[in-house]
């Protein structure tokens, strides 16, 4: 058989590569703690499963559900976007129901990109915004993000030609996996760039909530609230732990939100029934389980940091998302994917190399805070037998 040559370029794959090496310490007869996916081990809440569960009695909600019968979402979410951020948001023709913020940064290229045309990323980044670009046979351009720009993109160095065949930009704050966060000066300045150069603002934010700090993280259409260029990815698998429900949203500039549901409509239909009424629920109802998750997540950060400090690798304090970002100590500071195998094999516990994320991840680690604290200070005994070791 022949393959279609894109394929190459969707060969490498951080969780991929991590959950071989897992499996192999699995055989080998590990105890894994696996810090390696960002997939909340907390329960959704009992009124969002009440609600789908309700669904699941009802037999109209057992067949396909067309974009007319999503229309009962599309107010809830716009109705939380509203209030969350003062924008106005047009239920009909600025909302478009998604599995997962992940199928809107993958599929959105899908409808801009030409083959040829660039894609501006963020490295290190999460890595199906490279593959949606991929997948549309695009060309990237990573934006390197530094500790010394507050891991920012510095968007005066993008070079003029690659500029005149690019045709999107994709940010996304609080960042994955740096744990940044960009300030709304940030994000206008990025409007202003688009806007001057014709680009698409993509704005990935799947952690609008995992903040860890009393101001909240603006979202892209504070800095661009007639939509001229941009659209923002949400999804309800962090803020509410509906991961494994596969339920986002995208909201934005109504010509962008029309080119994906085109896509969107050639490859799938919309979610059970049942799921959307389990996030209308979540989006709609009391939001005591959110401040719970944001506290829990918080609590695991602060016994990781300090875990972490004790064995003396001074790593910063994220202020926001499920994740801890660190920069490798010698001998390991340019080798993050023998780091993170040797660790595994060696420890049990797993994490993701930064190389995983792009160029300039390399020389760093990710954790992902996605155990109660006593077993993330466990995880940290075993990494500092390790590092004594190495």
């Amino acid at each position: 058989m022949q393959f279609s040559k894109r394929l190459e370029s969707l060969q490498a794959n951080v969780f991929a590569d991590m959950d071989r090496a897992k499996s192999l310490a699995m055989a080998g007869g590990k105890d894994i703690i696996d810090l390696s996916l960002g997939s909340s081990d907390l329960p959704a809440a009992a009124h969002v499963i009440d609600a789908i569960a309700h669904s699941l009695q009802d037999k109209t909600t057992h067949g396909y559900l067309l974009f007319h019968g999503t229309a009962a979402f599309r107010q809830a979410a716009a109705t939380w976007y509203t209030q969350r951020f003062g924008i106005k948001v047009d239920p009909q023709t600025e909302v478009l129901p998604l599995i997962g913020s992940q199928e809107g940064t993958a599929h959105l290229p899908l409808a801009i990109l030409n083959p040829g045309d660039f894609a501006l990323l963020l490295d290190p980044g999460y890595p199906s915004h490279a593959g949606g670009v991929y997948l549309a046979s695009g060309q990237i351009y990573p934006m390197p993000l530094t500790a010394e720009n507050n891991f920012l993109p510095v968007l005066e160095d993008i070079p003029a030609p690659v500029l005149s065949q690019a045709r999107m930009m994709v940010l996304s704050y609080p960042h994955n996996p740096t744990t940044a966060i960009a300030p709304l000066s940030f994000f206008q300045q990025a409007v202003a760039f688009c806007q001057q150069h014709n680009l698409v603002l993509v704005h990935d934010f799947p952690y609008v909530d995992l903040v860890f700090q009393s101001s909240l993280a603006p979202s892209i259409l504070q800095a661009d609230p007639d939509k001229s260029v941009s659209i923002e990815f949400f999804t309800l698998s962090k803020s509410y732990n509906m991961g494994g429900f596969r339920i986002g949203y995208a909201i934005g500039n109504a010509k962008l939100i029309r080119a994906l549901r085109q896509v969107k409509a050639a490859v799938d239909f919309n979610q059970y029934r049942g799921i959307l009424n389990g996030a209308i629920a979540a989006l709609t109802g009391d939001q005591i389980g959110v401040q719970h998750t944001v506290a829990t997540f918080k609590q695991r950060r602060d016994a990781f940091i300090s875990a972490l400090h004790r064995i003396g690798w001074q790593v910063p304090t994220p202020a926001a998302t499920m994740y801890v970002w660190a920069q490798l100590p010698p001998p390991w500071q340019q080798n993050s994917v023998d780091f993170c195998t040797r660790l595994v094999e060696t420890t049990g516990v797993a994490a993701s190399p930064g190389a995983g994320f792009g160029k300039s991840g390399e020389g760093y680690v990710r954790f992902a805070l996605v155990h109660d604290p006593d077993i993330l200070e466990t995880a940290v005994e075993r990494i500092s037998l390790f590092l004594q070791s190495s």
